[in-house]
């Protein structure tokens, strides 16, 4: 489900258009150390150009090689890399990897088109490829799929792209914002004082200036989605919090001690929630790394938000914390 799967996609579809013999490569198998997980996507054209990425390395120039020569295949067909311990190596494939790929050709780009429409509305899609004729269907996918080859059929995974909304723009949030960005999150700041949003200006993020707890409905929280609150401000933080957990978000937490955090949930016990949709805030936010400087609290924060995402026991967390710490 990562979004630099959908700009492969993107662009394949562009060299397919342009006219270009485009072939789609996506890895279905591996043991051992193998760089790219089952699902990673490349697409290669004829010219020997590529997008996205199998294996970080030497295996995109072995296929560049191929294709360049003159191998061009019609049919989807089954690749394999790192068979031998003398071929993972030469393939970068460290402590003896190996990977299995699909290879096909692009003839159509409908599908694609229905790809990126659908995870542009925040759907999660699966495209499934019958290896023998190479027929390609899209399909609604769930939150708990996953990516699935059984010899014959390849059902690969697409979603919408990860999403952060931080609530305030000051110092912290500035700090944030390019960590999440390059850990491909989808980055909105909103902070509706004027002394604040007049000087947000960090690239890449989109700004609101609406109400924190307005836009938080605006957005229909998904599972992709994660809640920061960073302004220390109840008017602000409390309402989006309130908004936030009853939603599907996957992640939500909130600046402040303990002592604040403990007198945020008495607040939150006053609005319509529950006491499990109130334990699921993060308070105070982040792990703890002895993090001192706005940059290292920032780092702490976007580190506690990809521990959750990926499923990974929260064995550093701050004393205290509304969400306790889950032992070794």
């Amino acid at each position: 489900m990562d979004s630099l799967d959908l700009q492969v996609l993107a662009q394949a579809r562009d060299w397919l258009n342009e006219g270009h013999s485009v072939w789609l490569v996506t890895v279905i198998e591996t043991w051992g150390s193998a760089p790219r997980p089952p699902g990673a996507l490349l697409a290669l054209r004829n010219d020997g150009f590529v997008v996205g990425s199998v294996s970080g390395g030497c295996v995109e120039d072995d296929l560049i090689e191929r294709v360049r020569l003159g191998e061009r295949v019609d049919r989807p067909s089954l690749v394999n890399y790192g068979v031998t311990k003398e071929e993972a190596a030469r393939f970068g494939l460290p402590c003896g990897g190996n990977l299995r790929l699909v290879q096909e050709p692009l003839r159509a780009s409908g599908w694609i088109d229905e790809v990126l429409a659908r995870t542009e509305r925040h759907e999660l899609v699966a495209r499934r490829l019958v290896l023998e004729t190479g027929d390609v269907t899209i399909e609604s996918a769930r939150r708990d799929d996953a990516f699935t080859f059984d010899g014959l059929t390849m059902r690969a995974l697409f979603g919408p792209r990860w999403r952060l909304l931080m609530i305030g723009a000051g110092q912290l949030s500035r700090a944030v914002a390019p960590i999440a960005m390059a850990l491909d999150f989808d980055v909105i700041c909103c902070d509706p004082r004027e002394e604040y949003h007049m000087t947000w200006d960090v690239p890449g993020t989109t700004f609101s200036n609406a109400m924190p707890d307005d836009l938080a409905v605006e957005l229909v929280l998904d599972p992709h989605c994660a809640v920061i609150a960073l302004t220390h401000d109840p008017k602000l933080d409390d309402l989006t919090l309130m908004e936030a957990l009853k939603s599907p978000a996957f992640y939500i937490g909130a600046l402040g001690s303990r002592g604040n955090t403990q007198k945020r949930k008495e607040r939150l016990k006053e609005f319509d929630l529950t006491e499990e949709q109130i334990d699921r805030l993060h308070g105070p936010i982040g792990l703890d790394l002895g993090s001192k400087t706005p940059a290292e609290i920032a780092v702490s924060i976007v580190a506690e938000i990809i521990a959750v995402r990926n499923g990974v026991a929260l064995v550093q967390k701050k004393t205290g914390s509304s969400v306790p710490a889950v032992a070794n």
